[in-house]
């Protein structure tokens, strides 16, 4: 099989609460990139990325579109279902730019499962869980706006809640408190600052906030306090309460520092921030290997970035699978049909080849760039 063309898409993602706020950013819609993989068989894999706006990570819309662009023609006559031939090739033809890269390798793991007739999931190892445990995002907003939401996003069948944090400390400790309250016992608090925080902030907090977990009878996690792996371990080490590493994790190298550290108890895989579901695979398995737990997810998306989420968790074993996000659930626009399906707090990966997904050309409108 040989890549004939790609071709490079444009979408908006609109939020259907108004905005998404985190730390000291929000934005009220996401520039999203679709890229269409056509192969001389008649199959097309799809693949999706969206870097969150331009100052979350090393990495915006317009790059992702522009360094795609750059190597697509390079790729043509390539193979896409040998997917570590076409990790080394686009390593040759771009250094760095995981992001640019995630968008190809996630359209050639989508031409692979059409092509043997099987989901994604069924070639990252089979579907190890039933349903992908899914938590609600509370986004920065006024404390007591987000402590109600609590009550609203339980109804909808959650039980495990990310609340935004890393703005102004003492608001944030407003935030802790009042969300905490309105908690049931036995939930989860994943209070992600996003790098928000100084270090002497942090630790400020985490300390006023220690005692909610055993007061509420909540599980209460401390998500990227700080922006660098250097602060958080500081962080970490002052503090008794859980810790996820997120944005610092964005290497094996990394990972495995972290490890030894015992800088974490658990890591945000994040798809894009990897280079693709091959790496992320391989990040997943190394983990499994040395016994950290991962929330599972992307950098953002709509329906395809979220399928490839479900598939990459599906394909977890439960134990190792803390939480995974939903994103096309909070657009007000659906940019693909067959996406996984939301129940509860529960989604499904598709069961269809691939990654069970048919882009609404309609949407995504004409293409930018084609081969």
């Amino acid at each position: 099989m040989k890549i004939t063309r790609i071709s490079i898409y444009q979408v908006d993602l609109p939020m259907k609460e108004g905005s998404y706020s985190w730390s000291t950013q929000s934005f009220s819609a996401f520039d999203s990139t679709v890229i269409a993989i056509e192969t001389d068989e008649g199959i097309t894999g799809y693949g999706e990325t969206c870097p969150l706006g331009p100052s979350y990570l090393a990495a915006y819309a317009e790059g992702a579109r522009a360094g795609i662009a750059k190597i697509a023609p390079d790729l043509i006559g390539e193979d896409p279902t040998e997917l570590d031939c076409i990790n080394d090739c686009l390593d040759l033809l771009l250094k760095g730019h995981p992001y640019v890269k995630s968008a190809i390798d996630m359209a050639c793991w989508d031409i692979l499962g059409k092509s043997v007739g099987k989901p994604v999931y069924s070639l990252l190892g089979g579907k190890r869980q039933d349903q992908v445990k899914l938590f609600k995002v509370i986004s920065r907003t006024d404390p007591d706006v987000m402590a109600a939401r609590v009550g609203e996003y339980r109804e909808l069948g959650f039980s495990q809640f990310q609340m935004k944090v890393g703005e102004d400390p003492t608001t944030d400790i407003e935030r802790f408190k009042k969300v905490a309250a309105a908690m049931q016992p036995g939930e989860v608090m994943d209070a992600d600052a996003n790098t928000g925080w100084r270090q002497h902030d942090a630790i400020r907090v985490v300390d006023a906030v220690r005692s909610l977990a055993s007061e509420h009878d909540i599980r209460l996690y401390i998500e990227q306090p700080c922006l660098t792996y250097e602060e958080c371990l500081v962080v970490r080490q002052h503090t008794d309460l859980p810790m996820i590493l997120d944005e610092c994790m964005e290497s094996l190298g990394v990972l495995l520092r972290g490890y030894n550290d015992r800088a974490m108890d658990l890591i945000n895989l994040k798809i894009n921030r990897m280079g693709g579901l091959t790496r992320a695979r391989q990040v997943r398995d190394l983990c499994i290997s040395l016994g950290i737990v991962m929330t599972i997810e992307d950098s953002w998306g709509g329906e395809i970035a979220t399928s490839a989420i479900a598939h990459l968790a599906q394909s977890t074993p439960a134990g190792f699978h803390f939480q995974s996000s939903a994103f096309h659930d909070y657009h007000t626009v659906a940019i693909a049909t067959g996406g996984p399906v939301v129940t509860g707090g529960f989604m499904h990966a598709p069961d269809a080849p691939g990654l069970g997904v048919e882009p609404v050309m309609d949407v995504l409108g004409e293409p930018l760039f084609v081969t």
